[in-house]
C-alpha cells in the first residue's frame, strides 16, 4: 500500500526532470522563443493538457528553471569556498571565479536563461530573486575575506547603502554586518569582470578571437586578485 505513492512521486519527479531538460534544449536551439509548453509536450510525446499537470504556465516553468540554475551555481560557489580555509583569501577568490566559469561553460543553456536574453513578459518571482542573491553573497563573502587588504583607492568611495536596491542591501547587511557599502560596490565591480569574458565565451564571441579562453579568464582573475590587494596563489 505504501509503495504506490512513493512510486508515483518518483515518476512525477522523473517527468519534471525530463520537462526541464526539454525546455533547456529548446532554449539552446531557438532562444527564449524555444520555451513553449506545447513544444515541450511535443518533444516528450505528451499532450499539452498532460504537461499542465506539472506546470500551470510557461512562466512557472521558467521560474523553476531559473531558480534551479541560480541555486546550482551558488552550490558550486559554496562548495569551492568550503574546501578552503578563511586565511587564504586569494585562493578563495580564484576558487569562486573558477567555479563560475566551470559551471557556465558546462551549462550554457542555463547560463543563457539567467544571464542572457531576457524573456519578454517574464517577471521573476521572489524564489528566483532569492536564488540569484545567493551568488551575490558568495562574491561579497570573498571580498569581505580580503577587505583588510583592499587598497584605499578601491575601498574609499562615496557609496552608501541607499545606492542599492533594498532587495540586495538588506540581505548583504544582515549576512555581513561588519562590511561597509563600499564592499558591496566592489563586489558588483568584480562580478562584472567575472561575467564579461565568460559571457563572451558562452555566447561564442571568443571562438574566432582567441585560442585559449581559459587563459584569458585566468588573467582577468589575476587582475581581480590584484584589485583586492592580494598576491596570486
Amino acid at each position: 500500500m505504501d509503495a504506490k505513492p512513493n512510486r508515483r512521486a518518483r515518476l512525477r519527479q522523473q517527468t519534471i526532470a525530463e520537462i526541464k531538460v526539454a525546455a533547456l534544449k529548446g532554449l539552446a536551439e531557438s532562444g527564449p522563443s524555444g520555451i513553449t509548453l506545447r513544444g515541450i509536450a511535443r518533444e516528450l510525446g505528451m499532450t499539452a493538457a498532460a504537461l499542465y499537470g506539472y506546470f500551470d504556465t510557461r512562466d512557472q516553468l521558467i521560474a523553476t528553471l531559473a531558480a534551479d540554475a541560480y541555486n546550482e551555481l551558488a552550490d558550486a560557489h559554496e562548495a569551492a569556498l568550503a574546501a578552503l580555509p578563511a586565511d587564504q583569501p586569494a585562493r578563495r577568490v580564484r576558487a569562486v571565479c573558477d567555479a563560475f566559469r566551470t559551471w557556465s561553460i558546462g551549462n550554457p543553456a542555463a547560463f543563457r536563461l539567467i544571464y542572457g536574453d531576457g524573456l519578454p513578459g517574464f517577471t521573476p518571482p521572489e524564489e528566483v530573486s532569492k536564488a540569484a542573491r545567493r551568488g551575490c553573497m558568495t562574491v561579497l563573502d570573498v571580498v569581505g575575506g580580503a577587505w583588510d587588504h583592499v587598497p584605499a583607492e578601491n575601498r574609499e568611495d562615496k557609496t552608501g547603502w541607499e545606492d542599492f536596491q533594498a532587495s540586495l542591501a538588506e540581505p548583504a547587511r544582515a549576512q555581513f554586518p561588519h562590511l561597509p557599502p563600499q564592499a558591496l560596490s566592489l563586489s558588483l565591480r568584480i562580478w562584472g569582470r567575472m561575467y564579461g569574458p565568460v559571457a563572451l565565451e558562452v555566447f561564442g564571441y571568443l571562438a574566432g578571437q582567441v585560442n585559449d579562453p581559459a587563459e584569458l579568464y585566468r588573467r582577468e582573475v589575476d587582475a581581480i586578485i590584484s584589485l583586492l590587494g592580494l598576491s596570486g596563489e
